[in-house]
């Protein structure tokens, strides 16, 4: 999509909903309106929408890193305990590893 051919206003809903979506358990969204809109929000010259695109990147951008985060988090922690947690991580995999660990 080349947002160049978008007047402000589309621009500013399109990124609106890029957000939003990313709430419904759709990181992968937020990705793809930081990486699009990063330019309209901070490189362009001022307009009066970029404000409010501005904060939405900003937005997107920190719960890209939080879910960054977490999911890092809980693999590393799946992948350390696993084993140990016996029964309930058999249940929690998806296919179970042979072998001892």
């Amino acid at each position: 999509m080349n947002l160049e051919r978008l007047p402000n206003e589309e621009k500013l809903t399109l990124c609106r909903k890029y957000y939003l979506g990313g709430f419904a358990f759709l990181p992968f969204l937020w990705l793809v309106n930081v990486v699009w809109f990063f330019r309209e929000a901070f490189v362009k010259p001022a307009y009066t929408e970029q404000l409010q695109i501005k904060t939405y990147v900003k937005r997107s951008g920190l719960g890209l890193l939080l879910w960054v985060t977490v999911l890092t988090t809980w693999i590393t922690i799946f992948q350390h305990f696993r084993a140990e947690w016996g029964a309930v991580g058999d249940y929690l995999s998806f296919t179970i590893p042979l072998g001892i660990p």
